[in-house]
């Protein structure tokens, strides 16, 4: 899409605290990109190995982890359990718990 999405996506992902996740659209949203979470799944998934962002509390609508039984989500889960989120056995997380903003889950 472009710098300006960009740098909006990455800096309300670095907002989202340790111990919560939230969505590809929701992210979009409050980047000012409603409609936009492809775009949000793309830009994360071409981050490179350096960048330095929660990437892994961003899940899919249903609170799907990255591709169950894959490598990534498979470190995206360690990731998770590591913040005390709680991941289940089919790649999901409870959205009502864990969800960033509470506003937009509860």
């Amino acid at each position: 899409m472009g710098p300006e999405f960009d740098r909006a996506v990455l800096a309300i992902l670095a907002s989202v605290p340790p111990g919560r996740v939230t969505t590809y659209g929701t992210l979009a949203e409050l980047a000012g990109y409603p409609r936009h979470a492809r775009h949000v799944g793309r830009l994360l998934g071409h981050l490179p190995d350096w960048a330095v962002v929660p990437w892994q509390r961003v899940v899919g609508s249903g609170g799907r982890i990255a591709r169950p039984g894959t490598p990534g989500a498979d470190y995206q889960r360690l990731l998770l359990d590591a913040e005390g989120i709680e991941v289940t056995g089919n790649g999901r997380v409870d959205l009502r718990r864990y969800g960033w903003p509470d506003d937009r889950f509860r």
